[in-house]
């Protein structure tokens, strides 16, 4: 090769390392019967992207997503439309709709495990199509979504990209298929929820006005839900969903674990937020006698040994307590979902060797989204789709090197648009976003007593993901239902 060709391979070479292969198709659409016991729903199905352009009109990006839309139902202005995202940062829209929420469901075990494989979809007869149109969204990197360049990533990886984007994919949504005058739902889990609520509050100065927020396993704010050094607010956050884990797995002495679980989590809720809340503010300055009476305290609600609660310095990290409640056993606990068992090579790990819920969910999930994309919603492409995409939350970037927390943009939506409603909803058994943490940042919005009562709670005997549960999945549509109803 000549000398002065070697520059260009080159950069031909970078080019290509840079640009990325996109979807580029136009929304594909389909039609679907869902046959419920008391009605058959009739609706249109579309799967596809819309590009994000930068003032010159080049595609930044390209976002896919799947929106269902039922047939026959009149004047649209009157129809609710309801946007999803799932968190990470990194997480496609697949949880939440192949779930929850959407016509079609991946069958699971009835508590949530894991099925035999292979795996199959079933009609999700507590769908939420027959209160509101659907639209399931994958943030750039996820799902089938692309940044157009290697390099324009970072645009979209962080906190406001990530809420200006998805806030422009809602306007050309509306604009694209005419509905800016249809009651406007968001729902989010997990970081969706942080997601959620900074578009609420992003969204209103651009004149879009939602009708109402669905938190599903929240995150508004990552402090309490992250163990940092010197910060000891996510300790005692987290010892009521310690406690409900030790219940699960009848861990506790008979008196406590003969008592209803909620009854029992209103005991520890006090104590938490009460004495082991002022033993942990004094530190160092705590006498030996208080140290053992917390520790006794703590190792009874939480059905560890004293010995370990000790030496853990009352301290108990999320992924210590996994390892350490089923240890004898050689199991650990699910971080999303405490009711799973994951088994352990040895014993003697500090820390799991893999979060049990979360594996028990990939491949069934994986396996039925590429299924359906391709043969129910005729969605041809070789790119993968990311379910979850493990590269970006190491690259993902907090604003000023804080931990956001969007609770105080759900608040100004709130006080600009004081018809939207929030609703809350919380598994017990989730060590991820834990009820009681979920709780501390609802009451730290700083929401003023006139509009307070617009946001309402529930809660779910399951984890993170707690439809994975079918009693819990019919519940959480009778209330999401009826939240619709309300807020349209």
């Amino acid at each position: 090769m000549a000398e002065d060709e070697s520059p260009k391979t080159e950069a031909k070479a970078d080019d290509k390392d840079k640009k990325r292969k996109l979807l580029g198709i136009e929304p594909v659409e389909t039609q679907h019967e869902l046959k419920l016991k008391t009605r058959t729903l009739k609706y249109t199905a579309r799967a596809g992207v819309i590009p994000l352009k930068d003032p010159f009109d080049e595609t930044e990006a390209e976002i896919f997503f799947i929106s269902y839309t039922l047939d026959d139902t009149g004047d649209l202005s009157k129809r609710p439309l309801l946007f999803s995202f799932n968190g990470g940062p990194g997480s496609a829209s697949i949880w939440l709709h192949l779930g929850a929420i959407g016509p079609k469901r991946v069958r699971m075990e009835a508590e949530g495990w894991m099925p035999r494989p292979p795996y199959s979809l079933e009609p999700n007869e507590h769908t939420w199509l027959d209160a509101a149109d659907l639209v399931f969204v994958d943030p750039v990197g996820t799902g089938f979504s692309r940044a157009a360049k290697e390099d324009l990533d970072k645009k979209f990886w962080n906190v406001t990209g990530d809420i200006e984007s998805m806030g422009e994919f809602i306007r050309l949504f509306l604009t694209r298929y005419k509905r800016w005058t249809s009651p406007l739902f968001l729902v989010g889990e997990s970081y969706g929820t942080t997601r959620v609520a900074g578009l609420a509050g992003h969204l209103v100065e651009k004149g879009i006005a939602f009708n109402g927020v669905i938190l599903i396993s929240t995150a508004i704010a990552l402090r309490p839900i992250f163990f940092e050094e010197g910060d000891d607010l996510p300790f005692q956050l987290f010892v009521p969903t310690y406690a409900a884990a030790a219940w699960y797995h009848k861990k506790l002495s008979p008196d406590l674990q003969g008592r209803e679980l909620r009854d029992f989590l209103d005991e520890v809720e006090a104590w938490s937020g009460g004495e082991y809340t002022v033993a942990l503010l004094k530190g160092d300055r705590l006498s030996d006698a208080e140290r053992q009476s917390i520790a006794r305290t703590l190792a009874r609600y939480t059905g560890l040994d004293e010995s370990y609660v000790l030496g853990s310095n009352l301290r108990i990290d999320i992924m210590r307590f996994c390892k350490e409640l089923l240890r004898p056993e050689k199991r650990s606990v699910g971080r999303l979902d405490a009711r799973f068992k994951g088994i352990e090579a040895i014993g003697v790990n500090e820390m799991p060797e893999f979060d049990v819920s979360l594996v028990a969910i990939k491949p069934p999930y994986t396996a039925m989204f590429n299924n359906y994309a391709a043969t129910d919603l005729g969605v041809q492409t070789d790119l993968t789709y990311i379910a979850l995409n493990d590269a970006i939350e190491p690259k993902w970037e907090w604003e000023k090197g804080k931990l956001p927390n969007t609770g105080e943009a759900l608040r100004s939506a709130i006080a600009k648009n004081p018809y939207m409603k929030v609703f809350v909803g919380q598994g017990y058994y989730d060590l991820a976003t834990p009820h009681f943490a979920t709780e501390y940042m609802i009451n730290h919005m700083n929401i003023d007593a006139e509009v307070r009562q617009n946001i309402s709670m529930a809660y779910y005997p399951a984890g993170h993901m707690f439809y994975l549960d079918v009693t819990s999945l019919a519940q959480l549509k009778h209330d999401a239902g009826a939240f619709v109803t309300s807020a349209a």
